[in-house]
């Protein structure tokens, strides 16, 4: 029994500590601070790495790419006039909303010790109102997506409709009264699907950004107008192009009739001829051959 509880406690121990057995801790893993608020990420570490540990930060942004924030004893050129440490514990003076992401706080000992643990940080800023686009006009049976974003909000806000005024749920199915619509809304990233329009679709739309950080921002609504097809316009334009063919063709038999194109037989080309002398011998009824016309006596 003690040494299965013991090997719990050794199990236990290098889950927290990590396979080398050196503690690497904060106190607060997910910060979240206001825009231009100063803040501190902390960081600590056992005894194990010695008086001569050495610290860095990392930071990974929210694209994945990573950089050093404090390297080699001082903080790198982009945060050297807003980043100090004290201990092991990153402060910043300012804080923008560039600087959302993760941050691993290193530390490795004289002996090859090594050791990290991750802050998250997420910077507060409200949305602004959103940019929406609204279709004012969509034909019935067509799909009509309408879309809004955010591009300040953090972290990234969560969209919501309104239809003349009234909040539509994110799933219309599960809703009464909503039953019958057939619209797909997605909150993340706030767009609203029509797959296949229908009258009872049209309506004034607007859409809200909201998030913790401050109050909720709204687009300016825009009404959707939903269309039947033209099956009369359509039909209108088939009979007038079938009636300028006709026109077309009864223009050109009547030119032809009163002589204003030209004949096929005019047009074709006319074969060269060659003139022909008449003989020196010949007469109506040479052939070709000398023929004695008289005899004489000498």
């Amino acid at each position: 029994m003690f040494h299965g509880w013991l090997l719990s406690v050794l199990l236990f121990k290098s889950i927290i500590t990590g396979v080398s057995g050196f503690a690497v801790t904060t106190s607060k893993a997910n910060v979240q601070v206001k825009e231009n608020a100063g803040v501190d990420l902390t960081c600590s570490y056992s005894a194990d790495f010695g008086s001569n540990a050495r610290v860095e930060w990392k930071f990974k942004d929210n694209s994945g790419s990573q950089k050093y924030v404090f390297y080699d004893g001082k903080p790198t050129t982009p945060y050297s006039n807003r980043v100090t440490m004290y201990g092991s514990n990153l402060r910043f003076s300012k804080v923008t909303r560039k600087d959302n992401g993760l941050y691993d706080c290193e530390v490795s000992g004289v002996n090859s010790q090594f050791g990290e643990v991750r802050v998250t940080l997420t910077v507060l800023v409200p949305p602004s109102p959103p940019l929406c686009r609204i279709p004012t006009s969509v034909t019935t049976g067509k799909k009509a997506l309408l879309s809004c974003h955010d591009m300040d909000g953090s972290p990234p806000p969560e969209y919501k409709w309104y239809r003349n005024g009234v909040l539509l749920p994110p799933e219309p199915s599960k809703i009464s009264g909503f039953q019958n619509y057939t619209y797909l809304m997605n909150p993340k990233n706030g767009n609203l699907e029509f797959p296949s329009v229908r009258k009872m679709d049209m309506a004034e739309y607007y859409c809200e950004a909201s998030n913790i950080a401050g109050p909720s921002q709204r687009c300016k609504a825009v009404k959707m107008e939903v269309r039947d097809i033209n099956t009369g316009g359509i039909v209108a334009g088939v009979i007038v192009a079938l009636l300028l063919l006709v026109l077309l063709a009864l223009g050109i038999w009547y030119a032809h009739k009163k002589g204003y194109l030209p004949r096929m037989t005019e047009s074709r080309q006319k074969p060269n001829v060659v003139y022909q002398p008449p003989s020196v011998y010949g007469g109506e009824d040479d052939d070709g051959d000398f023929k004695q016309k008289s005899s004489f006596v000498v």
